[in-house]
């Protein structure tokens, strides 16, 4: 048989193929890297980063249990090890009128390591996505060579009210500046000046932080909803800034669009206490989404998938009329959740099973099993 016909059969192949047959061998194509695991967890995970000098830290919010560690450093042998120390580590929901939550972590969202020796610990201290725990929400800063706290940037209820869930951070190239998403009952950004350690609300309710009518989150293809009817009501969540600071980028979970802004100007409206909303460009869609990086080497977002278990790539440099690109799909992938960039460019992702967890399954336990992956591209 001539290679022409062969090519001829294989063409003809394809053609008889279902649509959603052609479909899954498209996206099989598509795809390129492949994940592998790093760790396992006995806790639910959200947050993952890795410092400058390859050290991983990822961190455990108190979202179903009363987690007996809330950041902790990933040793080379999985092994979990209490950061800074025990004592930042040692609030219990239990026994919350014992400790004070200024110097104890709460309920940790995020951790950054911000290229420049720190470590960085997000805490909208709102364990079970609920109450604030007044005087909890703060932004904690880690020396890196001391293993020791260095700065401690308090949000009053001005920053952080009732409602609020503060949800991950990026920081500005020249370390002035914080960005903070709320994904609470209403969305906003926060703008922290980090030297004189005061945050401003912006887009405080604006269209563009709020969750997206007529959008539904699901898992396993049907919508996902607690035992009371309430689907995901993310707003304002992922977040990511270009490689040279330009532009902030972040969109809701319970939302298909990203939005940008120029981050010097936000910045300065911030301190200004100007409204920033006309300064809020779309940037295409990405569907619903949970974590957002942007690949220092690359320069390409990185966007999670939960609805399909998988991690996208997106090229900024197409513009808003770009869109997201299968990377990787594995059922493994039980809600992608946050990325960290190690100083190699491998991306890791942790995968934090928001669908298994006790607010959609009660029968689920309270310590939900979760891992951490790298992408292998």
């Amino acid at each position: 048989m001539s290679l022409k016909t062969i090519a001829m059969a294989c063409l003809a192949a394809s053609a008889m193929m279902a649509p959603g047959a052609a479909a899954l061998a498209q996206e099989k194509a598509a795809s390129s890297a492949t994940i592998e695991k790093v760790a396992d967890f006995p806790h639910q995970v959200t947050g993952v980063t890795v410092a400058e000098d390859g050290r991983i830290f990822v961190n455990f919010p108190r979202w179903t249990e009363d987690s007996p560690v809330s950041v902790a450093e990933l040793g080379k042998d999985g092994a979990l090890k209490p950061y800074p120390d025990n004592d930042w580590n040692a609030w219990r929901n239990a026994k919350k009128d014992e400790m004070t939550p200024q110097q104890h972590f709460v309920c940790v969202q995020s951790v950054v390591a911000d290229g420049r020796g720190s470590l960085w610990v997000l805490d909208p201290a709102a364990p079970a996505q609920g109450y604030v725990v007044p005087g909890g929400p703060k932004l904690v800063k880690i020396d890196l060579k001391t293993n020791a706290v260095a700065k401690t940037i308090a949000f009053d209820e001005l920053a952080a009210p009732q409602g609020s869930y503060l949800n991950d951070v990026r920081f500005s190239p020249d370390g002035r500046h914080a960005f903070i998403t709320d994904s609470g009952a209403k969305g906003a950004i926060l703008v922290v000046d980090l030297d004189k350690g005061s945050a401003r609300r912006v887009l405080d309710g604006d269209p563009s932080t709020q969750v997206e009518k007529g959008v539904q989150v699901k898992a396993d293809g049907k919508v996902l909803r607690r035992p009371d009817g309430r689907g995901v009501e993310f707003s304002a969540d992922g977040i990511a800034l270009s490689k040279d600071g330009e532009f902030l980028y972040w969109q809701a979970i319970k939302g298909n669009t990203l939005y940008r802004v120029p981050a010097k100007e936000l910045a300065e409206r911030a301190a200004a206490g100007r409204d920033a909303a006309d300064l809020v460009q779309r940037f295409g869609v990405n569907g619903p989404a949970d974590g957002l990086i942007i690949g220092r080497q690359s320069g390409h977002m990185y966007v999670s998938a939960p609805e399909e278990n998988a991690v996208k790539i997106r090229d900024l440099g197409e513009g808003p009329e770009g869109k997201p690109r299968l990377l990787v799909k594995d059922e493994r992938l039980r809600w992608p959740d946050t990325f960290g960039e190690g100083p190699d460019g491998t991306i890791y992702v942790t995968s934090s099973h928001i669908q298994d967890s006790a607010f959609f399954k009660p029968d689920a336990p309270a310590s939900l099993p979760t891992e951490l992956w790298r992408i292998k591209q």
